[in-house]
């Protein structure tokens, strides 16, 4: 691996493939690193070596990582994968381990692909043996062909817990019931949207579908189910919730929970890039423009990891992050740009018309998001509960960093990755502010565990 790289993109998913292959024979020197063992990313897991069978089960839109992977693989960019990035400053210095040893590179451009997490969401019981985010459930399969083989309940709001069932449904997976907390509100609030979602209405079609089929196997969904609790001694025994007014109870030894996916910001806050709140999508994302500048010069951003618009949309939009990449290197003129990226720019704009309804439509109640039961634990690494956020507050801490200071939530092995957005919620809920004023976790390196061996392991220079 080289000291210096005239672009490098961190990221394996659909947009740091994307950008890969549009810099690809361009003269440049190009690098492409990723924790992954494979390209892919997250929601192309294992697309590479995924038997037949178990492709088709998992749907049209993940069998079409299989272009992008090949694509990327007969390009001459360098490839790095299970690569940990740790850091990345103003200065477009990233700090690596690769091979269980560290060291710093740097880059005229760097393009952020980084990607999305599973939002977090604390609820009374999550930190059960038993309880897991319906992503790993999907990882599991994909990359193992493992599936639940005692049945499972599914709770939770968004695309993914549809079809995580419907995928499940069809390997004959027993589905206890389904626990949809979206708001029986969500629906007026969304149907002004609805004009425009038809523009993109393939995705509908989709979820009808995937609604039809699961209804017509006897799979109970309950819509506006809430108060959800997991309940057991040392491991997962049950699911409480609350339906039409009244509690029920499901035996089950597991529960698999969906809430939502948020942009992946450590990166881009350890670079100091400024980021804002999005209402819509209820969480922080970097500040960028069309072609995918932040504000700090020579740092791009694409794909989920700039704001959640999809698989489609992120690769579009690394594309376009490649052409500004090159139009800075001069490779290419601003007409030469502008050209290229005209055909992904239409189809990025059309694949999100679908977007604000979705937004809408799926939002989480602010009573989740704020956690009110103050005896649910926040911060599952040092055990921190909401109601020691809410004291923290009520003495004079008004901020996520304020409260981190005091209660050291957020000072786990994770470094706040699990509970930032939660804290950040019930600090505003608690100050009686919007979320969109309060503080969200300062990004520092390293973002991602690093051992003293290996930073140990820096040659003098880049421990200067």
């Amino acid at each position: 691996m080289n000291d210096h790289y005239q672009l490098l993109i961190i990221g394996g998913g659909p947009a740091g493939l994307a950008a890969a292959t549009t810099a690809s024979g361009q003269g440049i020197s190009c690098a492409l690193l990723d924790e992954q063992p494979a390209p892919g990313g997250q929601i192309y897991r294992s697309i590479e070596s995924v038997p037949d069978t178990r492709a088709q089960t998992l749907g049209t839109e993940y069998l079409r990582g299989k272009t992008l992977a090949a694509a990327f693989r007969e390009s001459d960019v360098e490839y790095y994968p299970e690569t940990r990035v740790w850091s990345l400053n103003n200065g477009r210095e990233i700090g690596i381990t690769h091979k269980s040893q560290s060291k710093i590179i740097t880059a005229d451009q760097i393009l952020v692909a980084s990607g999305a997490i599973e939002r977090p969401m604390p609820f009374s019981g999550w930190t059960l043996p038993g309880v897991m985010q319906a992503g790993a459930g999907q990882i599991l399969f994909k990359a193992a062909g493992v599936i639940p083989s005692d049945g499972v309940v599914l709770a939770g709001s968004g695309p993914l817990l549809l079809l995580l069932a419907w995928q499940y449904l069809q390997l004959g997976v027993d589905i206890k019931v389904i626990l949809d907390v979206t708001p029986l509100s969500n629906h007026l609030f969304a149907l002004p949207k609805l004009p425009r979602a038809l523009l993109a209405h393939h995705y509908l079609t989709k979820g009808l579908v995937y609604q039809r089929d699961l209804s017509r196997a006897g799979v109970k969904t309950k819509i506006g189910a809430s108060n959800l609790q997991a309940a057991g001694d040392d491991l997962l025994k049950s699911v409480n919730y609350r339906h039409l007014g009244r509690e029920h109870t499901i035996e089950t030894d597991l529960l698999l929970t969906h809430f939502g996916v948020i942009p992946h910001i450590w990166l881009t806050q350890s670079a100091g890039c400024k980021h804002q709140w999005d209402n819509s999508q209820q969480c922080w994302r970097p500040r960028h423009d069309e072609w995918g500048n932040t504000s700090i010069e020579g740092i791009l951003v694409a794909g989920d990891g700039a704001g959640i618009n999809g698989a489609r949309s992120a690769e579009h939009a690394g594309r376009i992050a490649g052409l500004q990449a090159l139009f800075e290197l001069g490779i290419l003129t601003e007409s030469e740009r502008n050209k290229q990226a005209k055909n992904d720019q239409k189809w990025m704009k059309a694949d999100r018309h679908i977007r604000p309804f979705l937004e809408a439509y799926f939002a989480i109640p602010q009573s989740m998001l704020a956690t009110t039961d103050n005896e649910t634990i926040i911060c599952r690494c040092e055990e921190i509960t909401a109601g020691q956020i809410r004291e923290a507050v009520e003495t004079g801490h008004g901020g996520s960093n304020d409260v981190k200071y005091i209660t050291r939530c957020g000072m786990g092995a994770c470094q706040g990755r699990q509970c930032a957005n939660s804290v950040a919620h019930i600090v505003a809920d608690a100050g009686g502010e919007a979320v969109s004023e309060s503080s969200h976790y300062r990004g520092r390196p390293p973002v991602a565990p690093l051992t003293l061996k290996q930073l140990a392991s820096l040659t003098k220079e880049n421990r200067q």
